[in-house]
């Protein structure tokens, strides 16, 4: 593992690292997205001369833009612009409709917003008034220009301006979580934070100048933006496409040369739905991350395409701390600690447990930066996260003898029944091996004995192919009694994120439903 920095400590931001980009590759391709095709030099162009444009608006130092496109060059634009003067990105989430991004733009304070033609509509449902806005730029020829705030047509490229003295430290974006057990929160993300994303999601890839990198994840994900910053450490080429295809994913893959790709764990199992082909096998794909895959699927991937998926984790506050390698001795886990990096799992309170003992996995960098700073303006927030000088990251991990992390639950959806802790990720796991179940969601809802109650949201493969009793019972041999659902609720849909995420949060809240199957109920 190579992880030296090509940056001393405080060249570790963003103006730094388009310099050296500029200075060590030059003319080599760098970024393929909707709208522009930029070699490594003219990434500092293109974030000077944009900077210059958002400081013509207004736009100074620590102030923060939102934006919310497609994956479009005026995206990288804006997040290059933004650090090349010191302001901060606020990414929305392409799929949030007005209530959300009201509440984003009043929780972030931004001043100006940065929004597709496609997406303008949205606003007629949001109070702009509740806001800090003082502008709004449209990308594209459509959308209602009628204000307030003052709205104009997004500006051609300023004279360029020099950088803004900033820090390692200073923010770059404010990145909202994704909101999956409750209303999202700001993550300051610094400078180097940026730059160390791409710098270790480099080294587990093992890229070189001679990689191609493409995703089809959306930019307004620390994901996709890493993808950048890696291409950006490295000096190889970055292709960013408009959306996932499944019957065109490989298609695409062929076109562009991809050598390395990007997969969340949802889009595993619907490319291996696909019917076998040719294209499979046409490419020159060798390695890609998929987070979040199950053991089987990565196999049946390998075996169909000859590439070979990593497991990784990560997060919004955190950096690419835990992964496996292609010789990892095993799947089916998140991976070993990595360079850099210190791990523990702890009890409620902080105490370290012993391998094989469940426990919440806490977090903490050797360099300064490598994590996010905190929750704009949630310090209270921030101080729990980062309680103890760890970071607390929320998710029940087991710790096994070799070194290896296994992934539980998130602790939030653990389940306390009859005195006994439920992980609603091994019961999920149970009703997913029935051959008529397509997806399932397990969680908490509050019995008539002020208890936890284990309830499934199920998605039938096929309608009338299930039954609640059935399913039921084709839990009794293969989880505790105390942990059979006692709810099933056959449903069409989960609520889910932009990037897959099932929202628990919206399941607890709606309750028991009527009319849905309880175990518990007298039978005639």
């Amino acid at each position: 593992m190579n992880t030296e920095s090509p940056l001393r400590p405080q060249e570790r931001t963003l103006p730094a690292m388009l310099a050296r980009q500029a200075r060590e590759f030059g003319d080599r391709p760098f970024l393929s997205v909707p709208g522009a095709e930029w070699r490594h030099r003219d990434a500092a162009q293109v974030a000077a001369s944009r900077g210059a444009a958002l400081r013509a608006a207004g736009v100074g130092r620590g102030d923060r833009v939102a934006v919310m496109c497609s994956n479009r060059a005026e995206f990288i634009e804006t997040v290059l612009g933004c650090g090349w003067i010191g302001a901060a990105a606020v990414p929305i989430n392409s799929a949030s409709m007005g209530p959300q991004v009201q509440y984003l733009l009043a929780d972030s304070g931004a001043r100006l917003l940065v929004i597709e033609d496609r997406f303008v509509e949205r606003l007629a449902t949001a109070d702009l008034g509740q806001t800090a806005l003082q502008r709004i730029w449209v990308i594209g020829e459509g959308g209602s220009m009628s204000g307030p705030p003052a709205r104009e047509r997004w500006p051609t490229a300023a004279e360029p301006v020099e950088p803004e003295s900033v820090e390692p430290g200073d923010t770059l974006a404010v990145l909202y979580t994704s909101g999956t057990t409750g209303p999202a929160k700001g993550v300051l993300c610094p400078h180097a934070q940026y730059y160390w994303w791409g710098v270790h999601s480099a080294d587990v890839l093992s890229i070189t100048q001679a990689d191609v990198l493409c995703t089809t994840l959306p930019l307004f994900h620390i994901n996709a933006l890493n993808t950048v910053a890696q291409a950006a450490v490295t000096g190889c080429r970055a292709v960013l496409l408009d959306k996932f295809s499944a019957s065109g994913f490989w298609p695409a893959m062929q076109g562009c040369g991809a050598t390395v790709v990007y997969l969340l764990g949802a889009m595993v199992p619907i490319l291996l739905a696909q019917p076998p082909g040719p294209a499979e096998r046409e490419h020159r794909v060798r390695t890609g991350l998929g987070p979040g895959v199950p053991a089987t699927a990565g196999a049946a991937f390998l075996e169909r395409t000859g590439v070979t998926l990593l497991e990784g984790y990560g997060s919004t506050e955190t950096n690419f701390v835990i992964a496996t390698a292609p010789d990892s001795p095993r799947r089916g886990v998140m991976g070993w600690l990595r360079p850099g990096f210190d791990a523990r799992v702890v009890d409620e309170a902080d105490n370290e447990l012993p391998a094989g003992t469940a426990g919440e996995l806490v977090l903490r960098a050797d360099q300064p930066f490598v994590f996010a700073s905190g929750y704009f303006g949630r310090p209270e927030k921030t101080v729990e996260a980062w309680r103890n000088l760890w970071f607390h990251t929320g998710d029940r991990v087991v710790r096994e003898a070799d070194g290896a992390f296994v992934f539980v639950d998130r602790i939030k959806d653990a389940i306390r029944r009859r005195g006994e802790n439920i992980s609603s990720w091994e019961v999920e796991q149970v009703l997913m091996s029935h051959p008529s179940v397509a997806a399932v969601a397990v969680y908490p809802v509050r019995s008539e004995l002020a208890e936890d109650e284990v309830m499934a949201a199920v998605i039938p493969r096929e309608a009338g192919a299930l039954q609640p009793a059935e399913l039921a019972a084709f839990c009794e041999s293969r989880l505790p009694k105390f942990a059979i659902p006692r709810f099933i609720d056959l449903v069409a849909e989960l609520p889910r994120t932009e990037n897959g995420k099932v929202q628990k949060f919206k399941l607890r809240e709606r309750g028991v439903p009527p009319g849905c199957w309880d175990r518990a109920a007298p039978r005639p």
